[in-house]
């Protein structure tokens, strides 16, 4: 890769694993857009580049969420019980996502990217939580929001933080343990989709030093600046106003689903 593409893999790495540490979203709805537009400077075809940004955005969550759970767990903020609870379910629906996602056309996949992150900034901006309405559901019901959360994780390359966080609020988790245990979850998420892109990948035809979908020159610049970044996000998240950091993120998101608008739409 060229040096101006590998210091911004590395800017992409650092600013991602910060929001995974602040946010516990796992920074894949920033670094799909970002990759995306690298992985077309590198030659990629369209259809090909989103599902490798995806791919490699969320291969890139299993190492930063062993950084992001680790400090969040020295602040006593994981659940391990609805963490174990959830991860039968959260491993079965990313293996399937991925299955599905590789099978999806790259326009398709970049519409629907696209409508999760003006949906995400509609939320941030509202500033709005989901009112309690009763406590964690049994085994059944744990499984079932596991593989919801999966599969959608999955197909947007996303460490599942947008589905997570809410569904643990709203069931009388306290927001601080919401976040630190949906860290935890995304590391589930995060491997169990990547076999499953680097499974439905197989025997493609793709650019070399790709596994499956995942593009690993990118994998090991980005997880190296996010590790280092993501304890600074969970050490943020305990300091910073919730308000503004939500504004500020709820914009960029806005400007980045309006890029991956106009790319749905040139295919």
């Amino acid at each position: 890769m060229d040096p101006p593409v590998v210091v911004a893999l590395l800017a992409l790495g650092a600013v991602a694993g910060f929001a995974a540490g602040l946010m516990g979203v796992g920074g894949g709805m920033l670094m799909v857009p970002f990759m995306s537009m690298l992985l077309d400077r590198l030659g990629f075809a369209p259809g090909q580049a989103v599902k490798v940004a995806i791919a490699t955005s969320l291969t890139t969550i299993v190492f930063t969420s062993v950084s992001s759970v680790r400090a969040h767990h020295g602040r006593g903020a994981v659940r391990w019980d609805v963490v174990r609870s959830l991860a039968p379910g959260i491993v079965a629906g990313a293996l399937a996502g991925a299955q599905v996602a590789g099978a999806l056309p790259g326009r398709l996949l970049a519409a629907g990217f696209d409508a999760f992150l003006a949906w995400s900034a509609l939320k941030m901006l509202r500033s709005t939580r989901a009112a309690p309405t009763g406590t964690l559901p049994g085994p059944a019901g744990m499984l079932g929001a596991g593989t919801a959360i999966g599969a959608v994780s999955a197909v947007l390359g996303a460490g599942g933080g947008f589905l997570t966080v809410p569904f643990l609020v709203a069931r009388r988790v306290p927001v601080a343990h919401a976040v630190g245990t949906s860290a935890a979850c995304g590391f589930p998420i995060a491997l169990a989709g990547a076999l499953g892109y680097v499974w439905a990948g197989r025997g493609l035809p793709m650019p070399p030093a790709t596994l499956g979908f995942v593009y690993l020159p990118a994998l090991a610049v980005i997880s190296a600046a996010s590790i280092l970044t993501a304890p600074l996000g969970a050490r943020a998240a305990h300091a910073l106003p919730e308000a503004v950091v939500k504004r500020v993120f709820a914009a960029l998101l806005a400007a980045l689903a309006s890029y991956m608008l106009a790319r749905a739409a040139r295919g």
